[in-house]
């Protein structure tokens, strides 16, 4: 496990921006599962911005490690805050942008992309890998759309499931652990001082740490990077 620690949000998006743009030099394919959220909103912008000219977008696949259903249309989807934040301002062709589709039935849907992983990803243990997983976490220590009161989804046989919001009762499609562990890496950006608690508890294993979803990001066979800001390290550092 790698840890970084950055002063400010914006620092967060500009170091992994630069991590994203290094990963992505390469000749080969990149397949990339996206997080929605308020700190992506940052490094998208930051990305567009900085480097929507000089990576080659044509070589990067995005998928979503999960999504809400509701309309692509709609403010609460993940994948209309992608394209409001980078996919409209860079030159990515369609092909390459694999949406959950939240508008269609949860169950159908969390079937079809479980397909679509298995169909696009390269395997490793006959499990669809990506070449990086991005990963949000929640005041409640939840990650992707895995939550502390359904905690066992993560361990679903299934590379995708449905999940319930607990408080919203909204349904949502979203990878589970096997998809998230087989990664050759997984990157934690969390910033704000409303996750210190949860940043704390994990790393250093205090409290309930246990019950958070966010605690069995263990990357089996690659490596976990967790891009901080001091607010949101206030705890451990």
């Amino acid at each position: 496990m790698t840890l970084n620690i950055y002063d400010t949000k914006e620092q967060v998006a500009k170091e992994f921006s630069e991590y994203f743009r290094d990963l992505a030099k390469g000749d080969q394919p990149i397949h990339i599962a996206l997080s929605g959220g308020s700190t992506p909103k940052v490094i998208f912008d930051y990305l567009a911005v900085n480097f929507g000219t000089t990576i080659d977008w044509t070589k990067i696949n995005f998928y979503w490690g999960d999504e809400r259903c509701v309309a692509p249309s709609d403010t609460e989807s993940n994948y209309k805050m992608t394209v409001d934040h980078l996919l409209s301002k860079i030159e990515i062709p369609a092909t390459n942008i694999h949406r959950v589709l939240g508008e269609n039935d949860a169950e159908g849907e969390a079937d079809r992309y479980s397909q679509v992983l298995d169909k696009e990803l390269p395997k490793l243990n006959d499990i669809p890998q990506f070449d990086l997983v991005m990963l949000g976490m929640g005041d409640d220590g939840h990650t992707v759309s895995i939550f502390p009161d359904s905690i066992g989804l993560w361990d679903a046989k299934e590379n995708c499931v449905v999940a319930t919001h607990p408080d919203s009762g909204q349904k949502r499609v979203t990878i589970t652990g096997k998809i998230v562990n087989n990664a050759k890496a997984v990157a934690f950006l969390v910033t704000g001082a409303g996750k210190a608690e949860k940043v704390q508890e994990i790393l250093k294993k205090e409290k309930d740490f246990a019950s958070y979803p966010a605690h069995l990001v263990q990357p089996s066979n690659g490596e976990l990077i967790w891009f901080l800001d001091k607010d949101a390290a206030k705890g451990i550092s």
